[in-house]
Protein backbone atom coordinates (compact mmCIF):
# COMPACT_ATOMS: atom_id res chain seq x y z
CA UNK A 1 0.00 0.00 0.00
CA UNK A 2 1.04 3.46 -0.53
CA UNK A 3 1.60 6.47 1.57
CA UNK A 4 -1.50 7.72 -0.55
CA UNK A 5 -3.37 4.53 -0.83
CA UNK A 6 -2.60 4.62 3.13
CA UNK A 7 -3.77 8.08 4.13
CA UNK A 8 -6.75 7.63 1.96
CA UNK A 9 -7.96 4.57 3.78
CA UNK A 10 -7.46 6.69 7.17
CA UNK A 11 -9.15 9.48 5.97
CA UNK A 12 -12.12 6.90 5.00
CA UNK A 13 -11.81 5.51 8.88
CA UNK A 14 -12.08 9.05 10.28
CA UNK A 15 -14.83 10.19 8.24
CA UNK A 16 -16.50 7.14 9.64
CA UNK A 17 -15.44 6.60 13.18
CA UNK A 18 -15.10 10.83 13.94
CA UNK A 19 -11.96 9.73 15.96
CA UNK A 20 -9.03 7.01 15.67
CA UNK A 21 -6.69 6.60 18.26
CA UNK A 22 -2.80 5.46 17.11
CA UNK A 23 -3.31 1.88 18.40
CA UNK A 24 -6.34 1.19 16.45
CA UNK A 25 -5.54 3.04 13.18
CA UNK A 26 -1.81 0.63 13.24
CA UNK A 27 -3.80 -2.81 13.97
CA UNK A 28 -6.52 -2.02 11.48
CA UNK A 29 -3.22 -0.73 8.49
CA UNK A 30 -1.03 -3.26 9.52
CA UNK A 31 1.86 -1.01 10.02
CA UNK A 32 3.92 0.15 13.02
CA UNK A 33 2.71 3.07 15.22
CA UNK A 34 5.30 5.31 14.38
CA UNK A 35 3.99 5.37 10.66
CA UNK A 36 0.64 6.23 12.12
CA UNK A 37 1.97 8.99 13.87
CA UNK A 38 3.79 10.75 10.81
CA UNK A 39 0.86 9.84 8.68
CA UNK A 40 -1.19 11.94 11.19
CA UNK A 41 1.10 14.69 11.72
CA UNK A 42 1.38 15.09 7.81
CA UNK A 43 -2.33 15.25 7.34
CA UNK A 44 -2.67 17.59 10.51
CA UNK A 45 -0.43 19.77 8.08
CA UNK A 46 -2.95 19.85 5.55
CA UNK A 47 -5.66 20.87 7.74
CA UNK A 48 -7.23 17.11 6.29
CA UNK A 49 -7.43 16.09 10.28
CA UNK A 50 -7.13 17.47 13.53
CA UNK A 51 -4.11 16.00 15.70
CA UNK A 52 -4.91 14.92 19.25
CA UNK A 53 -3.16 13.15 22.03
CA UNK A 54 -3.04 9.46 20.93
CA UNK A 55 -4.86 10.27 17.86
CA UNK A 56 -6.51 12.36 15.61
CA UNK A 57 -10.33 13.81 14.79
CA UNK A 58 -12.15 14.71 11.91
CA UNK A 59 -12.92 17.64 10.35
CA UNK A 60 -15.28 18.89 8.64
CA UNK A 61 -13.04 18.61 5.28
CA UNK A 62 -12.74 15.08 5.84
CA UNK A 63 -16.40 14.50 4.93
CA UNK A 64 -15.55 16.10 1.59
CA UNK A 65 -12.23 15.22 0.52
CA UNK A 66 -10.81 16.29 -1.85
CA UNK A 67 -10.48 14.18 -5.17
CA UNK A 68 -7.05 13.30 -5.15
CA UNK A 69 -8.09 11.35 -2.02
CA UNK A 70 -11.02 9.99 -3.32
CA UNK A 71 -9.98 8.49 -6.30
CA UNK A 72 -8.97 4.76 -4.78
CA UNK A 73 -12.57 4.43 -2.93
CA UNK A 74 -14.52 2.00 -4.77
CA UNK A 75 -12.32 2.15 -8.00
CA UNK A 76 -13.15 -1.05 -9.72
CA UNK A 77 -17.08 -0.53 -9.01
CA UNK A 78 -16.41 3.18 -10.15
CA UNK A 79 -14.98 1.79 -13.32
CA UNK A 80 -17.93 -0.76 -14.53
CA UNK A 81 -20.42 2.28 -13.69
CA UNK A 82 -18.51 4.39 -16.08
CA UNK A 83 -18.21 1.89 -18.58
CA UNK A 84 -22.16 0.71 -18.71
CA UNK A 85 -23.08 5.04 -18.56
CA UNK A 86 -21.14 5.81 -21.67
CA UNK A 87 -22.49 3.15 -23.93
CA UNK A 88 -25.84 5.48 -23.43
CA UNK A 89 -24.54 8.16 -24.93
CA UNK A 90 -25.23 8.65 -28.68
CA UNK A 91 -22.67 10.08 -31.83
CA UNK A 92 -23.97 14.03 -31.44
CA UNK A 93 -25.22 13.44 -28.16
CA UNK A 94 -24.44 16.98 -26.02
CA UNK A 95 -23.81 15.62 -22.59
CA UNK A 96 -23.64 17.32 -19.01
CA UNK A 97 -21.00 16.23 -16.89
CA UNK A 98 -20.52 17.50 -13.54
CA UNK A 99 -17.42 16.87 -11.60
CA UNK A 100 -16.53 13.98 -9.55
CA UNK A 101 -14.40 10.48 -9.09
CA UNK A 102 -16.99 8.61 -11.03
CA UNK A 103 -17.94 11.46 -13.95
CA UNK A 104 -14.44 11.49 -14.49
CA UNK A 105 -14.25 8.00 -15.14
CA UNK A 106 -17.54 8.44 -17.34
CA UNK A 107 -14.83 11.09 -19.40
CA UNK A 108 -12.58 8.74 -19.78
CA UNK A 109 -13.84 6.15 -21.65
CA UNK A 110 -16.26 8.93 -23.52
CA UNK A 111 -12.88 9.96 -24.54
CA UNK A 112 -11.79 6.48 -25.64
CA UNK A 113 -14.91 4.98 -27.33
CA UNK A 114 -13.75 3.88 -30.85
CA UNK A 115 -17.21 4.94 -32.44
CA UNK A 116 -16.81 8.33 -31.40
CA UNK A 117 -14.08 9.22 -33.46
CA UNK A 118 -15.39 11.21 -36.38
CA UNK A 119 -13.90 11.10 -39.65
CA UNK A 120 -12.25 14.20 -40.62
CA UNK A 121 -11.89 14.83 -36.66
CA UNK A 122 -14.67 16.64 -36.14
CA UNK A 123 -16.82 17.00 -32.95
CA UNK A 124 -18.90 13.24 -32.38
CA UNK A 125 -20.35 14.49 -29.32
CA UNK A 126 -20.31 18.29 -27.34
CA UNK A 127 -19.55 17.81 -23.27
CA UNK A 128 -20.88 20.87 -21.37
CA UNK A 129 -19.06 19.95 -17.71
CA UNK A 130 -18.31 22.47 -14.76
CA UNK A 131 -15.31 19.90 -14.14
CA UNK A 132 -12.13 21.79 -14.49
CA UNK A 133 -9.73 18.31 -14.61
CA UNK A 134 -12.73 17.09 -16.97
CA UNK A 135 -12.04 19.61 -19.07
CA UNK A 136 -8.12 19.33 -19.29
CA UNK A 137 -8.50 15.90 -19.69
CA UNK A 138 -11.02 16.20 -23.11
CA UNK A 139 -9.54 19.47 -24.68
CA UNK A 140 -7.06 17.60 -26.46
CA UNK A 141 -9.71 14.60 -28.06
CA UNK A 142 -10.58 16.72 -31.23
CA UNK A 143 -13.97 14.18 -31.98
CA UNK A 144 -14.85 16.07 -28.20
CA UNK A 145 -16.50 19.41 -28.18
CA UNK A 146 -15.66 20.95 -24.81
CA UNK A 147 -17.60 23.55 -23.33
CA UNK A 148 -16.63 24.76 -20.21
CA UNK A 149 -18.19 27.00 -17.49
CA UNK A 150 -17.23 29.50 -15.67
CA UNK A 151 -16.92 30.28 -12.31
CA UNK A 152 -14.88 29.68 -8.83
CA UNK A 153 -13.22 26.73 -8.49
CA UNK A 154 -13.28 24.50 -5.48
CA UNK A 155 -10.30 22.54 -4.38
CA UNK A 156 -12.33 19.56 -3.57
CA UNK A 157 -13.89 18.88 -6.62
CA UNK A 158 -12.35 20.95 -9.22
CA UNK A 159 -15.96 22.00 -9.96
CA UNK A 160 -16.82 25.36 -10.67
CA UNK A 161 -19.50 27.70 -8.89
CA UNK A 162 -21.15 30.89 -8.34
CA UNK A 163 -23.18 32.76 -10.49
CA UNK A 164 -20.41 32.46 -13.78
CA UNK A 165 -21.49 28.69 -13.64
CA UNK A 166 -25.24 29.05 -13.85
CA UNK A 167 -25.15 31.73 -16.11
CA UNK A 168 -24.48 29.33 -19.23
CA UNK A 169 -27.22 27.05 -18.56
CA UNK A 170 -29.42 30.12 -20.28
CA UNK A 171 -27.89 29.38 -23.20
CA UNK A 172 -27.60 25.80 -23.70
CA UNK A 173 -29.74 22.49 -23.65
CA UNK A 174 -28.80 18.65 -23.25
CA UNK A 175 -29.42 15.59 -24.37
CA UNK A 176 -27.91 13.51 -21.14
CA UNK A 177 -26.94 15.11 -17.76
CA UNK A 178 -25.01 12.55 -16.11
CA UNK A 179 -24.81 13.78 -12.23
CA UNK A 180 -22.26 12.01 -10.04
CA UNK A 181 -23.47 12.77 -6.52
CA UNK A 182 -22.75 12.11 -2.98
CA UNK A 183 -25.71 10.42 -1.97
CA UNK A 184 -28.73 9.39 -3.71
CA UNK A 185 -32.22 8.63 -1.76
CA UNK A 186 -35.78 8.01 -2.56
CA UNK A 187 -37.11 10.07 -0.15
CA UNK A 188 -34.64 12.87 -0.36
CA UNK A 189 -33.15 12.75 -4.40
CA UNK A 190 -29.57 12.91 -5.39
CA UNK A 191 -27.61 15.44 -2.65
CA UNK A 192 -24.03 16.70 -2.31
CA UNK A 193 -22.10 18.35 -0.16
CA UNK A 194 -21.70 21.49 -1.32
CA UNK A 195 -24.73 24.04 -1.88
CA UNK A 196 -22.74 25.90 -5.08
CA UNK A 197 -22.15 22.48 -6.81
CA UNK A 198 -25.33 21.48 -6.17
CA UNK A 199 -27.17 24.67 -8.09
CA UNK A 200 -24.39 24.27 -10.89
CA UNK A 201 -26.18 20.24 -10.73
CA UNK A 202 -29.51 21.10 -10.48
CA UNK A 203 -29.56 23.79 -13.62
CA UNK A 204 -27.81 21.24 -15.32
CA UNK A 205 -30.37 18.42 -14.43
CA UNK A 206 -33.32 20.76 -15.74
CA UNK A 207 -31.73 21.49 -18.91
CA UNK A 208 -31.68 17.60 -19.60
CA UNK A 209 -33.72 15.65 -21.93
CA UNK A 210 -32.79 12.87 -19.71
CA UNK A 211 -31.07 12.43 -16.03
CA UNK A 212 -28.72 9.74 -15.38
CA UNK A 213 -27.26 9.46 -11.38
CA UNK A 214 -24.28 7.63 -11.49
CA UNK A 215 -23.78 6.01 -8.03
CA UNK A 216 -21.45 2.94 -6.47
CA UNK A 217 -23.21 1.56 -3.37
CA UNK A 218 -21.60 3.85 -0.94
CA UNK A 219 -24.02 6.27 -1.62
CA UNK A 220 -27.12 4.90 -2.83
CA UNK A 221 -29.75 5.40 0.51
CA UNK A 222 -27.83 8.20 1.90
CA UNK A 223 -28.21 11.87 1.89
CA UNK A 224 -25.60 15.00 1.78
CA UNK A 225 -26.76 18.58 2.57
CA UNK A 226 -27.32 20.15 -0.43
CA UNK A 227 -30.70 18.49 -3.03
CA UNK A 228 -29.57 18.93 -6.57
CA UNK A 229 -32.96 17.26 -7.44
CA UNK A 230 -35.88 14.97 -6.66
CA UNK A 231 -36.07 11.23 -7.19
CA UNK A 232 -38.97 12.37 -10.02
CA UNK A 233 -36.28 14.04 -12.01
CA UNK A 234 -33.82 11.20 -12.43
CA UNK A 235 -34.57 8.79 -14.79
CA UNK A 236 -31.58 6.10 -14.63
CA UNK A 237 -29.36 5.38 -11.75
CA UNK A 238 -26.05 3.57 -12.50
CA UNK A 239 -24.86 1.73 -9.61
CA UNK A 240 -23.11 -1.46 -8.39
CA UNK A 241 -24.22 -5.03 -7.10
CA UNK A 242 -23.61 -3.83 -3.35
CA UNK A 243 -27.12 -1.56 -3.30
CA UNK A 244 -29.53 -4.12 -1.58
CA UNK A 245 -32.35 -5.39 -3.41
CA UNK A 246 -34.74 -3.72 -1.32
CA UNK A 247 -33.44 -0.29 -2.19
CA UNK A 248 -33.49 -1.29 -6.27
CA UNK A 249 -36.96 -2.11 -5.69
CA UNK A 250 -37.79 1.69 -4.07
CA UNK A 251 -36.48 3.33 -6.98
CA UNK A 252 -38.40 1.15 -9.40
CA UNK A 253 -41.50 1.43 -7.63
CA UNK A 254 -40.65 5.52 -8.15
CA UNK A 255 -39.76 5.19 -11.70
CA UNK A 256 -36.21 5.32 -11.47
CA UNK A 257 -34.41 2.68 -13.84
CA UNK A 258 -31.72 0.93 -11.77
CA UNK A 259 -28.59 -0.24 -13.85
CA UNK A 260 -26.62 -2.40 -11.48
CA UNK A 261 -23.24 -3.26 -12.97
Amino acid sequence: MTRHERWNALLGMLADAGRLSVEEAADRMAVSAATIRRDFDQLAQQQMLTRTRGGAVAQSVSYDLPLRYKTARNATEKQRIAAATAEMARPGAIIGLNGGTTTSEVARVLATRADLHAEGGSPAITIVTNALNIGAELAVRPHVKIVLTGGVPRPQSYELTGPLATGIFDHVTLDVAILGVNGVAVEHGATCHNEGEADVNRLMAERADQVVVVADGSKVGRRAFARICDTSRIDVLVTDGAVPDADVASFTEAGVRVVQV
